[in-house]
């Protein structure tokens, strides 16, 4: 058979985009974990008691910029209302990519703490620090899910704000806008009175979804959104709450498709 000039040169650059995606995927496992071995006996120390997780946020940020760069990513980050560096708060962003923690980490002023799933735990090296410095929870069982309030209680309670992806996991499904939510993040922002920060991420998925031959490097659009006060509100008020806040990031998803 013989082929167009036109056929060979798209067959040559579908070849060309597949190489390309191959290795700018192994880059970005590369990053994630090459910083965490050069300076492994530092992160020891510092994730050896609660007294130096400031000093390990420090680190952890220096580490999501860095991969961020490497990349090919720019974050831009829209505030509509700016953090009392003397309050804590519950941050609130939607979750559709591997790379919404580092985006959360470059954007973040202060020091929080992250919850998140028992399965990342399992990744050489990452998963040793990931489970010493992040609230661990296993949705498939119930004491777990306590043990979870008990310790993010804990970590409020010092002064820590909290992160955490109200949506629970990554929909399987990429078509979908936004998950539900769970109950989770509002009833704790309730119970300790602090405010709600929704953070709408609008290009992760776009820019390095679970797809593996997908993706680019851009910029990363984030808006934290006026905060969601918790002032006087009782755990009846919860669904309250979580409706607000996923009406918040979802319309600004559509409104933000429509426009691009």
């Amino acid at each position: 058979m013989i082929y167009s000039i036109k056929s060979l040169i798209l067959i040559f650059m579908k070849i060309f985009k597949g190489i390309f995606y191959i290795f700018w995927r192994c880059w970005f496992y590369c990053w994630v974990l090459f910083p965490i071995i050069l300076i492994f006996p530092i992160l020891l120390i510092v994730t050896s008691t609660e007294k130096l997780y400031p000093v390990f946020f420090k680190i952890a940020q220096a580490w999501a910029n860095t991969i961020l760069f490497v990349m090919g990513f720019k974050v831009n980050l829209i505030e509509e209302e700016h953090l009392d560096d003397t309050k804590s708060y519950m941050f609130c962003p939607n979750h559709t990519s591997m790379i919404d923690v580092m985006l959360m980490l470059s954007i973040a002023k202060n020091p929080f703490v992250f919850v998140g799933k028992k399965e990342l735990t399992k990744i050489p090296i990452f998963g040793y620090f990931y489970k010493r410095t992040c609230i661990i929870v296993d949705r498939s069982d119930s004491k777990s899910r306590k043990a979870v309030f008990d310790e993010a209680r804990r970590r409020l309670s010092d002064g820590l704000d909290v992160c955490i992806f109200p949506e629970g996991l990554v929909p399987d499904d990429e078509s979908v806008v936004l998950a539900d939510f769970k109950n989770g993040a509002f009833r704790l922002a309730i119970e300790f009175q602090i405010p709600i920060v929704p953070i709408t991420m609008y290009d992760c998925k776009k820019r390095f979804s679970y797809t593996f031959f997908s993706g680019k490097p851009g910029t990363l659009r984030t808006k934290t959104h006026k905060f969601l006060y918790t002032n006087g509100y009782t755990l009846k008020d919860c669904e309250t709450l979580k409706n607000g806040t996923f009406t918040v990031i979802y319309n600004e998803l559509i409104s933000d498709s429509k426009n691009t």
